[in-house]
């Protein structure tokens, strides 16, 4: 197989081909936020159940209050009170009334309800100022669901309105696809936990937190994070159980030097290499594989190309085996300042966000270095500048890959 570099949109396609959700299993309705459906929710009744009150006031017949104004009240006699989940146990005769509170089901017999504010108490009687018209103030069962209504489709993504959706159906637990399995592997002999003290020439293993947490993000289950030193034994040793998950992401030692054992480790493994180097700046030297269903990332070492190179196609990839929109995290900005690069490479270009009344605007980080991890601390998006392009002017409309949570950024400034 050619070790020539292939364009991006190759990789992801590659990446992306023929891949299926996982299965589905029950998730408890409060554990559910941020997974997919893995089948239609479906209205089995009406939602609400029962007609019910808009408002605080008082449920009644509209025809009985024909005429009546503030300086002419209708005289209607109390019978009961309806409160929420507590329906009145009466009906509503002619000349009669009954006290209602907002959600309360409305009592058999009436057709309108009159508000507080238009009417007055006294004792067991409500004088009623205004006309009311039939349905004034009601709330009618089925008004926002009916039965047989597909309310979320299968592959819905699970926010908060989704949730309260699905709780109104009654559904717990929700059946939901199962998150994929994701095994972290750092290697390298320069790497020291986070905390430890540091030899010349060592460095803290920041992609054994990184990278981990950007799988979580994407809906994946981490079931392993480990590190090996550069020993083609201990990388084979330590890579072994990490394939048995859906997705193994190994950063660092998939390039071609004397101490970069990951790629021969993988082949005597039983994975087959699907592509090695892609046209992207940064995050070139990737490797990509599988091994039957399991799909095997090797991400460079440097930290911003192993964010970057996951962004791009590893996290397509947990997104739709997780049951979701592959490119759900893929919008359009206008790039800020000019953009000037050689052709042969797609050029993903740190950004921060803010949105203006015509849309997205993607200001690009003055230093771009795959070393230079800080760029992206305030960074919301990718820009992602063609292969062909050798300069984007300021003002011209660039594709953009989100960043999880840049779509509600807590410092966008609307700007005319």
């Amino acid at each position: 197989m050619s070790d020539a570099p292939i364009e991006f949109i190759d990789a992801l396609a590659a990446v992306l081909a023929d891949l299926e959700p996982l299965p589905g299993e029950p998730v408890p309705l409060a554990a559910a936020l941020g997974r997919s459906l893995a089948a239609d929710a479906v209205a089995g009744a009406p939602v609400q159940a029962f007609d019910n009150s808009a408002m605080d006031g008082c449920a009644l017949r509209a025809a009985d209050t024909a005429g009546a104004s503030a300086g002419s009240p209708v005289a209607l006699r109390l019978v009961g009170e309806s409160r929420a989940g507590h329906p009145a146990a009466v009906a509503v005769a002619a000349g009669e009334a009954v006290a209602i509170s907002t959600g309360a089901m409305i009592p058999a017999g009436a057709d309108a309800v009159v508000r507080v504010e238009d009417s007055r108490r006294e004792g067991d009687t409500v004088l009623v100022e205004v006309e009311a018209r039939p349905g004034l103030d009601l709330r009618r069962a089925g008004e926002d669901f009916a039965a047989g209504d597909t309310v979320l489709p299968r592959g819905a993504a699970i926010g908060p309105a989704a949730l309260g959706a699905l709780a109104s159906l009654g559904l717990d637990p929700v059946p939901c696809f199962r998150r994929p399995r994701v095994a972290v592997l750092t290697s390298g002999d320069e790497l020291r936990p986070a905390g430890a003290s540091l030899p010349p020439g060592t460095i803290p293993d920041s992609n054994g937190h990184s990278v981990p947490a950007l799988a979580e993000l994407a809906g994946a289950e981490l079931v392993s994070r480990a590190w090996a030193p550069d020993d083609a034994a201990t990388i084979e040793a330590a890579l072994a159980p990490a394939l048995e998950a859906e997705v193994t992401i190994v950063c660092g030692g998939v390039s071609v030097g004397e101490h970069d054992h990951v790629k021969g480790a993988l082949e005597r493994l039983g994975v087959e290499q699907v592509f090695w180097r892609i046209a992207l700046k940064p995050g070139g030297p990737t490797w990509f594989g599988r091994r039957g269903a399991s799909l095997v990332f090797g991400l460079p070492g440097n930290p911003v190309s192993a964010m970057v190179t996951f962004l791009l196609l590893a996290r397509p990839a947990l997104l739709a085996l997780g049951g979701g929109e592959p490119g759900a995290r893929r919008t359009r900005a206008v790039l800020t300042t000019d953009y000037e690069k050689p052709a042969g490479r797609l050029h993903a270009v740190r950004c921060r966000l803010e949105l203006s009344a015509a849309g997205w605007r993607a200001h690009p980080f003055p230093r771009q270095g795959s070393h230079v991890l800080s760029s992206m601390l305030g960074a919301d998006c990718l820009a992602l500048i063609p292969a062909a392009a050798t300069r984007i002017a300021a003002g011209e409309s660039v594709e953009i890959e989100l960043f999880d949570g840049a779509g509600a950024l807590a410092g966008a400034s609307i700007s005319s």
